[in-house]
């Protein structure tokens, strides 16, 4: 299923487009059905409308709040916040909205982005943005002082069909694992549920799956320990090159399009050095692109395109923008992803990596960066360029990966992995029909 995203690098026809845009959804499916049905009609676009029929699926679930229901959400916290308040943050991008239906309607986490974000919401509901991360700030002063960080984390992660998608039938189950790779050692799988197959520890999109013929509802889990160190980098100021691996394109996403040259072009400002070209994307996608929860990413189209003019992105959009333009510069560049874990809770986290002689690869994490300049913290800010913090899960190394065993239908997420997938025979769940949990069972330390 993979390689028909390739497919949206072309455009839809003109009238899909029109309903999709006025959100007549209906009216979109149904044209998407003749095209398909249409003989006459490309394979390479019926691909392309195969990909777009997922598309308008998942983009109502994805917007279920009219204004009317929006402000009465922000309100039950703000009770002075106006109608004309929310079409200011429409405006400002603080709040994603679409039309369906002829009404616009907004995105189920735009109030939650809100107060992340934008300090004068976070000021209103009582919980305004603090300079300080004292585990961040911790961590960066450990490395300064030692020149590494390191924990070892023991975690426990499952997933489940919620009870009413659930039907007797036989599934394929996926759950990211930790892949060996520069900041993740000592990997060991301590348990899981039956029917399991694990993955190469060298796989780009790590995950231990499960096949069974599932009668009654139940949790898939495994549990796992490994250790995540990180070495201190410091700029020295010296002349750098770069290399000539990892600065392809990759379909669909990865692409240089005009858009991307146009950008790469501006930002390098005359610069010759790589790796102060790479610290302007960074200081551009954490200045300049504001962080904001992101629907489905199989429902964003052309991703880079859409951070790019839209200028907000959450970390996964953040982190692909800068391996982008690394990319188009010739600084090599790839994609990592899986958890960032506290010894509360874990989550799920995207960032980077970009390789510069003669420091070899680095990390860049602009959603951290991002985060820290919002409240003028410049010292973490400049720390995330180059640097990560030891409390990560890395699972994959690269974006848009199949898995093993591969899956017969569309995923929840077909470019990344940090919850897991489910499928049945017949058709892959959506994100919002199965639940995962992640638990932190133990970290500790490294000296």
């Amino acid at each position: 299923m993979l390689e028909k995203l390739d497919s949206l690098r072309l455009p839809l026809p003109e009238d899909v487009a029109k309903a999709k845009a006025a959100g007549d959804f209906d009216r979109a499916k149904r044209l998407i059905d003749l095209y398909r049905q249409d003989a006459a009609t490309p394979k390479c676009m019926k691909d392309r409308l195969e990909v777009e029929q997922e598309v308008l699926l998942r983009l109502p679930q994805a917007y279920p709040y009219d204004e009317e229901q929006a402000l009465a959400i922000v309100r039950k916290e703000i009770p002075s916040f106006t109608m004309e308040d929310l079409h200011h943050y429409e405006d400002s991008k603080a709040a994603d909205w679409i039309y369906l239906n002829g009404k616009v309607h907004l995105q189920s986490r735009f109030f939650a982005s809100m107060q992340k974000v934008w300090p004068e919401i976070a000021a209103a509901v009582g919980c305004p943005l603090s300079q300080t991360n004292q585990l961040l700030d911790d961590n960066i002063k450990e490395m300064e002082e030692t020149g590494h960080a390191g924990r070892h984390i023991h975690l426990r992660t499952e997933i489940r069909i919620k009870d009413e998608v659930f039907h007797p039938g036989r599934v394929l189950v996926h759950l990211p694992i930790p892949a060996e790779c520069m900041n993740m050692q000592n990997i060991h799988i301590l348990d899981h549920s039956d029917h399991a197959f694990i993955d190469g520890p060298d796989s780009l999109s790590r995950t231990i799956s499960f096949q069974e013929d599932l009668q009654e509802n139940h949790p898939f889990f495994v549990e796992y320990e490994y250790d995540s160190i990180v070495r201190y980098h410091q700029d020295h100021h010296i002349p750098t090159e770069t290399a000539d691996f990892d600065i392809q394109e990759e379909q669909p996403q990865i692409v240089f399009s005009p858009l991307i040259k146009a950008l790469c072009k501006e930002l390098s400002k005359n610069e010759t050095d790589p790796y102060r070209k790479a610290w302007n994307f960074y200081r551009y996608c954490t200045e300049n692109v504001t962080y904001a929860y992101m629907r489905e990413y199989m429902t964003l189209g052309l991703i880079n395109e859409y951070s790019a003019t839209q200028r907000i992105g959450d970390c996964g959009v953040k982190a692909l923008l800068f391996i982008t333009l690394c990319r188009c510069a010739g600084i090599p560049a790839h994609w990592q992803s899986g958890l960032y874990v506290t010894p509360e809770s874990a989550g799920n986290h995207d960032w980077a990596m970009f390789y510069i002689k003669p420091y070899g690869w680095l990390f860049a994490d602009p959603s951290f960066g991002g985060s820290a300049f919002r409240v003028k913290n410049l010292k973490r800010q400049k720390f995330y360029f180059g640097n990560l913090d030891s409390f990560r899960m890395a699972a994959n190394n690269a974006f848009q990966q199949e898995f093993k065993p591969a899956k017969k239908w569309w995923r929840s997420d077909p470019y990344d992995n940090q919850s897991g997938e489910i499928e049945y025979d017949d058709r892959g769940l959506h994100g919002n029909e199965f639940e995962s949990t992640k638990t932190v069972i133990e970290m500790q330390k490294l000296k």
